[in-house]
């Protein structure tokens, strides 16, 4: 007899537990190997889980709605139509032997798999490559094979195909939004609002409850802050003059963090057990709330390499398929300095709370009109926004914080042209 099981599989690092939220396949229907069978809830987004099989989906364990922990059984696939009523048996109470499972990186990938964790990119003799990546590649006609990923587990993810791209030419800016997959809906339908009556107590989405097994964890970690006054009134120019070009001051605010932080990779590190993990590349993350409740963080890939309007593209691309959850995983999970912006709701100063795995997060606030001294001795008015940086205290002190958001506000006080470059 050959039914197989199909696994609930750990799509983030943070994941403990899945929700279906719909079957592609019913049971009955035949399944190729590699084709999507069941849409996943993870923390974040909803995934596409392929089967590992060729066969046929005999019985559906857990249905749409419900949830099942990772590496749990959720479906049987029979290699024929005569096993279907052999795994319905199954389903009923008894069990087929279960493989050793492994923690799944990524959404796409056919699960049951096992995953080296020694940071190549090969497993098993193949690329281990994400599906945007892949596709990136073959636009821009990138060789795989002389990549070294820098995903979760040596996967090969699309920002390093954007650095390959930017190592390698210094022509035409190439943009590199990313598509939409396939299998995602061509106009996602935005979920009405639930009507909440007074004294209703309303379950925390998943979502939700991933930010606060996030925020709980960040309570051990010994923080303190540290707040600086940047003049941005060239910045402000700047901005109006290529803002027709489809750039957003979000994606200036990142790109001048990133570059800053070229100087001070003690700001992009994070603190391990075994030591200060230096990460090879600057991932700016930017903090986005969600129509539904809860807060994402997708992230800027290499910010400090990729070009002003191409971030500006890629930050569209990432906001609309965050809220439309359509983000792959290392395109939320693999931020190494976050960036949290309330000043567009004119929120002077605030204190951010520092993110799991990063040593740092900045807090901007609202640009301000402010009278100011000068050098000469006369007044003058100049715009002014305050940001606020969080630090983790165990690898980074004041006077590293302090001298971080000094060359910040000099690059964007003397040189905001040098951003464009």
């Amino acid at each position: 007899m050959s039914i197989h099981e199909v696994f609930m599989p750990a799509l983030s690092s943070t994941m403990t537990e899945g929700k279906i939220v719909s079957w592609v396949k019913s049971p009955g229907d035949k399944v190729e190997k590699g084709e999507t069978v069941v849409v996943v809830e993870s923390d974040k987004a909803d995934m596409d889980v392929e089967s590992f099989y060729e066969g046929f989906l005999a019985h559906i364990l857990v249905q749409a709605g419900e949830t099942a922990p990772v590496g749990a059984a959720i479906a049987y696939v029979a290699e024929t139509q005569e096993e279907i009523t052999s795994a319905k048996i199954l389903g009923g109470g008894a069990t087929v032997p279960t493989p050793p499972v492994a923690p799944v990186s990524a959404p796409a990938v056919p699960v049951p798999v096992t995953v080296s964790q020694n940071g190549s990119n090969h497993q098993q003799g193949r690329l281990v490559v994400s599906p945007r990546a892949r596709k990136l590649a073959k636009e821009l006609k990138v060789d795989l094979n002389n990549l070294q990923g820098s995903g979760p587990y040596g996967r090969i993810i699309a920002g390093d195909i954007e650095a390959a791209v930017g190592k390698q030419t210094t022509g035409p800016v190439i943009s590199t939004v990313p598509t939409i997959p396939s299998t995602a809906p061509a106009t996602p339908t935005k979920p009405a609002t639930p009507v909440v009556t007074a004294g209703q107590v309303v379950p925390l989405t998943t979502l939700q409850n991933a930010v606060v097994r996030n925020m709980m964890s960040s309570l051990s970690v010994p923080t303190f802050h540290v707040g600086y006054t940047i003049t941005t009134d060239g910045l402000d120019k700047l901005y109006k003059q290529i803002k027709s070009k489809g750039v957003t001051m979000t994606a200036l605010l990142a790109k001048a963090v990133a570059v800053t932080l070229q100087k001070h990779p003690l700001l992009n590190a994070s603190y391990s057990e075994q030591g200060i993990v230096h990460h090879p590349q600057i991932n700016v993350s930017v903090a986005v709330a969600m129509d539904d409740g809860g807060l994402i963080t997708p992230v800027l890939q290499n910010a400090d390499q990729i070009d002003i309007y191409s971030l500006s593209r890629n930050w569209k691309s990432l906001v609309d398929r965050s809220r439309s959850k359509q983000l792959q995983p290392e395109e939320y999970s693999t931020g190494t300095f976050t960036i949290s912006n309330l000043g567009m709701f004119g929120v002077d100063t605030f204190d951010a709370i520092l993110p799991p795995g990063q040593g740092a997060i900045l807090a901007v606030g609202a640009g301000r009109s402010q009278v100011v001294a000068t050098g000469d001795g006369s007044f003058a008015l100049r715009q002014q926004m305050k940001v606020n940086i969080t630090c983790d205290h165990r690898i980074i002190y004041g006077a590293h914080a302090a001298a971080f958001l000094q060359d910040l506000a000099k690059l964007i006080e003397t040189d905001p042209q040098s951003l464009t470059v």
